[in-house]
């Protein structure tokens, strides 16, 4: 059996193989965030493709935390019967699937949310978002809002949940120094800045209850001038694996990163130019026993399969090019283990000011053809 297809564990959840689709944003859900058939349909495609374990695309814990249009929400419980409808059809494709739990901080759309903006510490500067420093208050309000939304993950029938600390987003935001200027037990040093992940992490064990997988993303690194850096991610991710979350997936990046964002631009015309964390895991495997999950610009099989097999991690994880071929993972089984057919260009992500759902813009060119 090769590695990439063995059964693995994570807490008491077993995987079918070592791919896991990587948190995107699909603009499905309906416009109070409820789970559409239309997004519970494009989850199943990823089961019946072959995904090992599905992570939804960032479900905003309160109303204040959101950031695109038809985001998925887990804030309130009139939401759990569309949630749990996805999860119940997600099974019964034979797949396993697990909610990313976030708030946008700063970067929450305020014409969506009607809601101020709130985010560590008040940003200045050109091009910097308007919001307003958070008090204890707001710190405690988050905290008790991702318990309840890992609350209700576990009801809807979920089997895990993901904290969602990377690429700039509101626990990222606090654990950066680039965007955390606070002066009180949230800010300055690296302990006080982990200090509300950390009380987000116990909130959301609580509520999910034992056996309930958690995991949390987290940054390599911020790629911006006074940010997070490497040796800050390692500390955090010790800090994390004290606190007893179960596995962690290293992503990168801000939206401020230039060409270090989470989702670069470019073609990965030779294998040496894939994966762009692997220096940083190399680094997290040496001083953490928790299982790693890997993102960012993996393209081919056999780069997949070194992964896991020289031990960089445990987990691969895609994004763009289970948006071409949700059952890529089912045509690697098979035999057929050319590269991915990823363009890497991005215009999956690319809406044109008008909101419409994730798609492949060079699928759609084919099925208009």
């Amino acid at each position: 059996m090769p590695a990439l297809f063995e059964t693995t564990t994570i807490k008491d959840l077993t995987l079918a193989n070592r791919f896991v689709r990587s948190s995107t944003s699909e603009g499905m859900a309906e416009e109070n965030g409820a789970c559409s058939r239309q997004l519970s349909d494009f989850t199943v495609q990823l089961a019946e493709g072959g995904v090992g374990l599905i992570i939804t695309g960032h479900a905003y814990v309160s109303r204040d935390g959101q950031t695109v249009y038809r985001q998925i929400g887990i804030y309130d419980d009139e939401l759990i019967p569309g949630l749990a409808a996805m999860a119940e059809a997600v099974h019964e494709a034979g797949g396993k699937l697990a909610v990313q739990l976030g708030h946008a901080g700063c970067h929450a759309d305020p014409d969506l949310t009607g809601r101020t903006v709130i985010g560590p510490s008040t940003m200045k500067g050109d091009g910097m978002p308007n919001c307003r420093e958070m008090t204890g208050e707001d710190c405690r309000m988050v905290v008790e809002a991702f318990g309840k939304a890992a609350a209700r993950a576990r009801q809807a029938g979920f089997d895990g949940v993901q904290i969602r600390a990377a690429h700039g987003y509101l626990l990222s935001q606090f654990l950066s120094p680039f965007y955390n200027k606070r002066k009180d037990q949230y800010g300055g040093s690296l302990e006080n800045r982990a200090r509300l992940l950390l009380e987000v992490v116990q909130s959301v064990r609580a509520n999910g209850g034992d056996g309930f997988p958690v995991i949390v993303k987290i940054n390599s690194e911020d790629f911006v001038s006074g940010g997070l850096t490497l040796d800050e991610m390692l500390q955090v991710a010790s800090l994390l694996e004290t606190a007893g979350i179960d596995a962690i997936e290293l992503s990168g990046g801000t939206r401020y990163s230039g060409d270090y964002t989470p989702v670069r631009l470019g073609r990965f015309d030779t294998e040496n130019m894939e994966v762009y964390y692997r220096d940083a895991a190399r680094k997290f495997k040496k001083i953490s026993r928790l299982p790693l999950m890997l993102v960012g610009g993996i393209r081919s099989y056999s780069v997949a399969e070194r992964i896991v097999t020289e031990g960089i991690a445990d987990y691969v994880s895609m994004c763009r090019p289970l948006i071409r071929e949700p059952a890529l993972i089912n045509r690697w089984k098979s035999g057929d283990i050319s590269k991915s057919k990823c363009l890497s260009d991005n215009l999956c992500f690319r809406r044109g000011g008008a909101p419409r759902p994730l798609e492949c813009a060079a699928e759609k060119r084919r099925g208009e053809a």
